[in-house]
Formats: C-alpha cells, structure tokens, sequence
C-alpha cells in the first residue's frame, strides 16, 4: 500500500529484476554497439524476431524528439510493477513509439513526472487515455500545476505550454508530493524535494514560474524529482528527468533517504548542456568518480560536452542511450 512519508528516510525494499525501456529520447541510434550485457538496443535485442514481429504489427521504427520518458518494469518475487516515468514532449510520441516497440500501455501502474517543464508530460493527456484505468496514480508535485517560462537576455519571457487540468485528466488520481513517496508495494521511491547541497549546481537563472500574479525567477526548480529503486545485490538504480536538482544532489539525496550507499546505474538527463551548465561538467565528473556507479546512462539535456566528457572519464561504464535501449538488472 502507498505511504506517504512525514520524515526522509524510507524502506526500500529490492527487486529481483528491473527492465527500463527507453521510450522516449533525444536521441536515436540503432547500429552502433553496446559494450554491456545488461544493455541491449531494441534492434539488436530481437535481430530475425523482431523482423518477424515487425511484419505482422509494426510498420515503422520508433522516432526520437526532445522529451524523455522511459517505462520501468520492476519484479520480485511473482509480483510486477509498470512504471512511466515522463511522457515525452508531442502529445502522441510515446504512444506511436510503444506501438511501434510492441509495449502496450495498459500495463502501466502508475505514471511519475520528473518536473513540470512540457518536455516531459506532453503525451500525459493522451497517455492517461490509453492506460485507460479508473484511479491511475499520478505521482506530481504542486508547482507542475504552474506557468511556466523562460526569461530571455532582454527580459521577455517565453511562456511553456500549460500543464493538462483535472478533467482532461479524468479518470486518473493526481497525488502530489513534497517527501519521500513509495509505490510499488515498496519497490519504488520517488525522492520528493531534493535538498540542493553542492557548491556547482546552482540551478537555472532563467527559469521562471507564474506566482502570486507575477513571474518570478524559478531558480531551485523545487518540483524537481528522480525515481530509486534497489536492485539486490547490486544497489540503487536512480533515473532522472532534467536532475534541475543538480544530478550529484539527486544521488547524495538518494542515498540519504534509502540508508544506501551503493549506486549501481545511473539514468536520464543531467542537465549539463549550455555555457552555463557547461561550466559544472568538470566537477560533476569529480563527484561521479567519488561515487563510482557501474552504469551511466546520461540522456535527454546532457548535452553533447558531457556526454563526451562522460565517455571518456568511464569508458567501461558509459552507455549512449537511445529510443529503444532495454535495461535488464537482475
């Protein structure tokens, strides 16, 4: 049963096994290799199968647009969990690519938004329809709710797409949360809040949220969130939205909450692209080395510098995500 969490801490219990489907990305790429056993790509994964497959349902490959959503499978024991975590930015683009990918939304359990920036619940209207369930869980925090902007060098504000009301969203369960919140049967926690501790992530100076009939700068990006889950024998497992949190700030949260200190992958943006942003790569590696995860997957808003930066400083560790990567932890 679902438990909302008055203090930080929580108990995590592990799972057997994780699938992470990579539904949605920046980025797609379907002939390059992947060095690792747990990762395969959604073409290499099937070869002659998903040919065959493909014949009978498919038509097309899946496509990749600036947004990020990935569906996440945790089992133990008989029991098996279906989260979305975001939903992309086009309203249908996670739909046509589940479709194309053979995934039927249906299964779904809940769906978690990272933060409310409109590149990661754009498909959540049309979504919510094809999940097609009385009381699906909604995981939000209050300011998703909000206007959004972003301030350019002049002052002008270009206004974000708003977020969907209650009754586009009807039938589903909006539940918003500030702590520390499991779903799952306790398999899965979503941080809450992430305290922002770091000297170098210092937030988005141009970022603005629709307040008390004013905009006013949205800096700390407080409804920012990241998904954990403890894979056995292994460790955590954290994906990210945008990490507007700071993505070292994520995994020290994290870590904090489950009592954890073993992080085995890490997955989703980390928000280093930008000359702003840009300028946090270097200490972010520092702090990355200290935690020595097993798995990186930087998606979405890294950026291509980090991206770059990432590769080379965890050559062994580092996977080049794309729409149709398949995460296997067991």
């Amino acid at each position: 049963m679902d438990q909302y969490l008055v203090a930080d801490a929580v108990d995590l219990k592990e799972a057997s096994k994780i699938e992470i489907v990579s539904l949605m990305d920046n980025n797609i790429d379907f002939l390059s290799s992947i060095n690792r056993k747990e990762v395969k790509s959604l073409w290499h994964l099937t070869k002659e199968q998903y040919r065959q497959e493909r014949a009978k349902t498919h038509t097309e490959l899946p496509f990749a647009e600036h947004g990020f959503s990935m569906l996440v499978r945790i089992f133990n024991n008989q029991e098996s969990w279906s989260i979305l975590f975001d939903t992309g930015v086009s309203s249908n683009g996670v739909i046509i690519n589940a479709k194309r990918m053979g995934i039927d939304l249906s299964e779904v359990s809940y769906i978690v938004l990272s933060h409310g920036h409109y590149d990661h619940f754009g498909g959540l209207q049309a979504i919510v329809k094809a999940v097609n369930k009385i009381d699906l869980p909604i995981i939000t925090h209050e300011n998703m709710v909000k206007r959004r902007g972003n301030a350019s060098l002049s002052g002008n504000i270009k206004e974000y797409p708003l977020f969907p009301n209650l009754k586009q969203l009807t039938p589903a369960n909006i539940i918003n949360t500030k702590k520390p919140y499991l779903i799952a049967n306790d398999l899965a926690c979503i941080t809450g809040e992430i305290p922002r501790k770091t000297t170098f992530e210092k937030g988005l100076t141009q970022n603005k949220i629709y307040g008390e009939n004013s905009w006013k700068t949205d800096l700390l990006v407080m409804d920012d969130r990241a998904l954990v889950i403890n894979i056995k024998d292994k460790g955590l497992v954290i994906i990210s939205g945008c990490a507007h949190a700071g993505i070292i700030n994520t995994i020290r949260y994290a870590q904090q909450i489950t009592g954890l200190t073993n992080v085995y992958a890490i997955l989703g943006g980390f928000h280093l692209a930008g000359k702003e942003f840009e300028k946090r790569i270097e200490p972010t590696m520092e702090e990355l080395k200290v935690i020595k995860p097993e798995l990186i997957v930087p998606s979405h808003c890294t950026g291509w510098r980090a991206l770059i930066s990432i590769a080379q400083a965890f050559p062994n560790d580092f996977v080049y995500n794309s729409v149709g990567n398949i995460y296997q932890f067991e």
